[in-house]
C-alpha cells in the first residue's frame, strides 16, 4: 500500500507538469465557424446540448449512461468554448466526487458480472466517469480530480487478470481510459496492461469474415442466428461502442507506440464492416446484417459510427473519397430525422445489449447517450466541413 501510495504521488506530480498546454478547448471555434456548413451544425449543437441540459440535472449517478453523454458534453465544449458546458460537466463530477464505483479495498473490487453495486469498481460502466475526470484536470489540475481515477486505473494495470472487458460497450466505457490517463502519466504499464486486455476481447469478439464485433460471448453465432437464413447477429450500438472507441484511443496513443498498428488495423477493419450494411436513408438498423430482425431507425448506434468515421477522415486513417457517401447520408439522417425541431434526440433503442424488437424506437425515445453520441459525431462534422 505503501508503495501504490508513492506511485500515485510521483503521477500527481508528473500531471502538475506534463499538461499544462490544455488549459483551453482544443480546436478554435474562430477557425471552424469560417465555413457556414460548420456554423449550422455548431448552432445545431447549441440547440440539442441547451435542450438536454434544460431538461436534465447535472447532478446525475456516474454510471455508463449518464456518462456517456458527458463525453459528448466535453466534445462540445473542446470544440466551442462555451462555459456552461465546463460547468455543467463540473458539477456531474462534483456530485459523484470525482469517483465511480466507492469500494476502497481493491481484495473485493469486481467486473467479471454485471453489477451497479459499490464492489464494481473495476466494471467498466463503472469506469467510464474517469474520462471526464481527467478531462477535467487536464483544464485545472487540482489533485481530488484525478485521486481515485489514478488509484483504480494504476492498481488494475498492474493486474494479472485481462479479461475486463467481456462485452462490446466495454470498448467505449474502459478501453480509452487507459491512453487518456497515460497522456498524464506517461506511466508505460497503463499501454501495457491495455492492449493485453483489448488483445482479449478481440480474440473473443471480433467475427473476422464480417469485420464487426459480437455483443459478448452469449451472441457469437451459431448461438444465436438472425431472421435472415440463420445470419451472424451484430448489434449496431454494441460495435458503434467499439468504433467510437478505437476512435478515442487512437486519439491519445503515441504515433510511435508498437501497439498503434494493430489499433489501426482493427479501427480501419470496423469501419469497412459498418460500412457495407448502412441502410439507404443513411442509418444502421439495430440488427446490422438482418434489418428484419428489429426494424426502423436507430440513433445511437448510427451516431456513434458517424463519430468514428468522421474522426477516422480528419485524423488520415480513412480514405475521404470512400467515406464521404456514408457520412453525408449517415448525418441527413441525424440532422433531418434524429434531430427533433425542439432540440431532441429521437429514435434512440433504450438500454439493452442486442437488437429488440420489443422495445419501442421512435422520435420521442430519449437517452443520455443516445444525446452523447449525437453530440460526438456532430462535433467531428464540424470539423470535417472546415
Amino acid at each position: 500500500m505503501k508503495r501504490l501510495k508513492t506511485l500515485l504521488m510521483s503521477s500527481v506530480l508528473l500531471a502538475s507538469t506534463a499538461m499544462a498546454q490544455e488549459l483551453a478547448p482544443t480546436t478554435a471555434p474562430a477557425q471552424l465557424l469560417k465555413s457556414a456548413e460548420a456554423q449550422r451544425t455548431v448552432e445545431m449543437i447549441h440547440k440539442v446540448n441547451a435542450y438536454w441540459q434544460e431538461k436534465n440535472r447535472a447532478e446525475c449517478r456516474g454510471f455508463w449512461d449518464n456518462a456517456a453523454y458527458f463525453t459528448g458534453n466535453q466534445a462540445a465544449y473542446e470544440l466551442t468554448g462555451k462555459k456552461e458546458y465546463l460547468d455543467y460537466s463540473i458539477r456531474f463530477a462534483e456530485h459523484n466526487r470525482w469517483t465511480g464505483a466507492t469500494e476502497k479495498d481493491p481484495k473485493k473490487w469486481e467486473y467479471k458480472t454485471y453489477g451497479e453495486d459499490m464492489r464494481h469498481v473495476l466494471f467498466a460502466d463503472w469506469q467510464i466517469c474517469f474520462q471526464i475526470y481527467i478531462d477535467l484536470y487536464k483544464l485545472e489540475h487540482r489533485a481530488e480530480r484525478l485521486q481515485r481515477t489514478l488509484e483504480v486505473m494504476t492498481t488494475q494495470a498492474r493486474m494479472a487478470e485481462k479479461d475486463f472487458w467481456w462485452w462490446s460497450d466495454a470498448l467505449y466505457m474502459g478501453l480509452p481510459i487507459f491512453t487518456k490517463l497515460y497522456t498524464v502519466t506517461h506511466d508505460q504499464k497503463l499501454l501495457d496492461k491495455q492492449y493485453e486486455s483489448f488483445k482479449w476481447t478481440d480474440d473473443l469478439l471480433f467475427d473476422k469474415e464480417a469485420q464487426l464485433y459480437y455483443r459478448d460471448g452469449k451472441y457469437v453465432h451459431p448461438k444465436v442466428k438472425t431472421a435472415c437464413n440463420g445470419g451472424k447477429s451484430f448489434w449496431a450500438r454494441g460495435d458503434g461502442w467499439v468504433l467510437a472507441g478505437l476512435a478515442k484511443v487512437l486519439q491519445d496513443l503515441p504515433k510511435d507506440s508498437k501497439y498503434r498498428a494493430f489499433y489501426v488495423q482493427r479501427f480501419q477493419q470496423l469501419a469497412e464492416g459498418v460500412a457495407r450494411c448502412q441502410q439507404a436513408e443513411g442509418y444502421w438498423s439495430r440488427s446490422m446484417l438482418c434489418e428484419d430482425d428489429a426494424p426502423g431507425y436507430e440513433t445511437s448506434g448510427t451516431a456513434f459510427f458517424i463519430y468514428g468515421m468522421l474522426w477516422g477522415v480528419n485524423n488520415g486513417l480513412l480514405p475521404a473519397a470512400k467515406y464521404k457517401p456514408v457520412i453525408e447520408k449517415g448525418w441527413k439522417y441525424l440532422s433531418t430525422i434524429a434531430l427533433q425541431s425542439d432540440g431532441s434526440i429521437g429514435f434512440v433503442q433504450p438500454i439493452g445489449e442486442k437488437p429488440d424488437p420489443t422495445k419501442t424506437v421512435d422520435a420521442h425515445s430519449q437517452a443520455p447517450f443516445g444525446t452523447g453520441a449525437w453530440l460526438l459525431a456532430a462535433c467531428e462534422y464540424a470539423k470535417y466541413c472546415k
